[in-house]
């Protein structure tokens, strides 16, 4: 008797069991349970730098967003005690965190666990979110053997799809899209608050998110 799933859903089905048996920690199972209808997680971090193998995440905000609302009543605001990376003067004149602001913050192991329970299955919406799940994922390897599973949306990556849908055929070869946050959310008519302040910038990201699905 066929499986009545298409080569494609097969292919997702057996994946889903090899990650499952191979997951470092079966607690966390259900983020590969089938995610609630119409919801999603806005996710943004701040670090020590850029650099991905050797800067430490500093503050993660989170924020659930269920169809067509922002959550703020179901949000993550954490701040993350950094291993070892020093702070520079160039970091904390842009996330205006010290490194006495976060010294009694959770452990990175600690504040990850408590991000993948309030994400659960959902997926994942954030601007440039590759960048802060690299670093959430350097987190997770030692624990779980893997990365986070959930989709991942990435507003900027809409933005270009809405932009690129309105030029004219002539111009669509080599486009030109301001890709900056600051000007899509001036694009969109959306409130722009103080930057780098990972729960603001969530909360903004899942704005722009909701916006540019009704643009749709």
């Amino acid at each position: 008797m066929g499986s009545g799933l298409s080569p494609v859903g097969m292919w997702a089905a057996l994946k889903r069991e090899w990650l499952l048996y191979h997951l470092g920690d079966p607690r966390f199972r259900f983020m590969w349970d089938k995610p609630p209808a119409n919801e999603w997680v806005s996710l943004d971090c701040e670090t020590t730098g850029l650099d991905v193998k050797n800067d430490d995440i500093i503050a993660i905000g989170a924020v659930r967003i269920r169809g067509n609302r922002i959550m703020t009543s179901e949000r993550l605001d954490l701040l993350v005690r950094p291993d070892k990376q020093k702070f520079s003067a160039e970091s904390v004149r842009v996330h205006r965190l010290r490194e006495q602001d976060v010294a009694q913050g959770l452990s990175a192991d600690e504040a990850v666990m408590e991000l993948m329970n309030f994400i659960g299955s959902r997926p994942l919406v954030g601007y440039y979110l590759e960048f802060d799940l690299a670093m959430i994922d350097r987190v997770l390897f030692p624990m779980l053997g893997m990365g986070l599973p959930q989709q991942r949306i990435e507003v900027s990556g809409m933005y270009y799809d809405y932009k690129y849908r309105q030029l004219p055929s002539n111009r669509r070869d080599n486009p030109s899209i301001d890709l900056r946050f600051d000007t899509i959310m001036a694009d969109l008519g959306l409130p722009l608050w103080p930057a780098h302040d990972a729960l603001n910038d969530a909360v903004m990201a899942a704005l722009a998110f909701l916006k540019l699905q009704q643009l749709k």
